[in-house]
């Protein structure tokens, strides 16, 4: 039997939640648990260098995302395997996960039909058309590399019918079965499964029941985050995330909000993504241990503190509200950069804390000190 090209340690359980401390093993090094993964969509995290990504945090970053879809629209799998698979392509030496274009596919809405074969869809770009199957997408993700490539599904769009979803689900998993089947690179990229069933939790049972025989050596919650409340998403995840094996890593796709990792983390969740910390920043959002804030407000003309005083990121500690407002409202890019910088630190750093206090039995206090300030902190922060 070939030996699976990531594995996982689960080191710790929470005892009073079911929030996980582990490793992930992968070919471009070691990935501690529970995780947020940057999103370089094609092929870069936006507004911010592969060498200041990997050094996020005090522990760095080393695991990032980027997309099947964008990347074989343009510049085209061909010319990245061509250049030695994306880590050389774009000088990363993480780990990389690719998604599987399912999502963005999906998204398309009429302009895109599909079929059990595949999905007929227009590029957003050029406007020709495309076929993209599960076998199509797993070419894709192995002339691509990553060490983590993701099934083609079906991502539905909530609201959604029973009926629908129920049909979906069954598809998603015979799509599923055709990309193990079309995945030859075992011992180099791992396929991890994803569960669907939307908000519904007897479909989200059958959904994990049908891909969890496959015995992947990943699953992911996929499905949410596309339209329902968090309080539907947070229902959801109560009792599907325990239809997971323990023993395998857990993928919560499209999440990343801190209030989300906190949430995720508390139900058993171990990897996130989420392209909230660079496209707020792009718009002058930024994360703070007092809440959100936006720097575009007047009051922070001359404002000559830092963007939270309880961040030690290099932007937090060498540059003034003022500054970075005065770099947007000038339409710098530096204003994206510094921001782009600041959120993502915010994020990584948030889960080191929650690393280490799953370590210390300590979870639960974290996240009530966090959300206490996060939520009850007055004025200091504002959006």
């Amino acid at each position: 039997m070939l030996k699976d090209a990531v594995t996982f340690t689960l080191k710790k359980t929470d005892p009073r939640t079911k929030a996980r401390r582990g490793t992930l093993h992968t070919p471009h090094g070691d990935v501690e648990t529970p995780v947020f993964m940057p999103v370089g969509t094609q092929a870069t995290v936006k507004a911010i260098k592969p060498d200041d990504v990997a050094r996020l945090g005090d522990e760095g970053c080393g695991l990032i995302l980027s997309n099947t879809y964008h990347l074989y629209l343009r510049p085209g799998h061909e010319l990245v395997k061509k250049a030695g698979g994306l880590h050389r392509f774009m000088n990363w030496n993480g780990a990389i996960l690719t998604d599987s274009g399912g999502f963005q596919v999906f998204s398309l809405g009429p302009l895109r039909k599909i079929s059990e074969e595949g999905v007929k869809f227009q590029s957003y770009i050029d406007g020709s058309t495309h076929f993209f199957t599960p076998e199509k997408s797993i070419e894709v993700q192995e002339a691509l590399g990553a060490d983590i490539i993701m099934a083609f599904d079906e991502c539905v769009q909530l609201p959604a019918e029973y009926r629908y979803v129920k049909e979906s689900v069954e598809r998603t998993t015979r799509w599923l079965k055709r990309c193990k089947e079309a995945h030859k690179t075992v011992e180099t990229q791992s396929l991890f499964g994803i569960m669907q069933g939307g908000t519904y939790d007897d479909l989200r049972r059958l959904s994990a029941e049908q891909i969890v025989e496959l015995d992947l050596p990943g699953y992911a919650v996929g499905g949410l985050s596309v339209g329902e409340s968090k309080e539907d998403m947070y229902r959801v995840l109560d009792n599907c995330v325990d239809y997971l094996p323990a023993g395998k890593p857990r993928y919560l796709m499209g999440v990343g909000t801190p209030d989300c990792l906190f949430e995720g983390v508390e139900r058993g969740i171990d990897m996130f993504d989420c392209v909230i910390p660079t496209r707020n920043a792009r718009n002058g959002s930024v994360f703070t241990s007092r809440g959100p804030l936006s720097i575009k407000r007047s009051e922070f003309f001359d404002d000559f503190t830092p963007l939270d005083p309880d961040c030690d990121c290099t932007v937090c500690r060498n540059y003034s509200r003022a500054y970075l407002r005065h770099l947007f409202k000038s339409n710098e890019i530096l204003a994206a950069m510094l921001l782009t910088e600041h959120n993502l630190h915010f994020l990584v750093r948030t889960m080191e804390k929650i690393r280490k206090a799953i370590e210390e039995d300590r979870f639960p206090e974290l996240k009530k000190e966090f959300f206490d300030a996060y939520y009850h902190s007055g004025t200091t922060a504002r959006v």
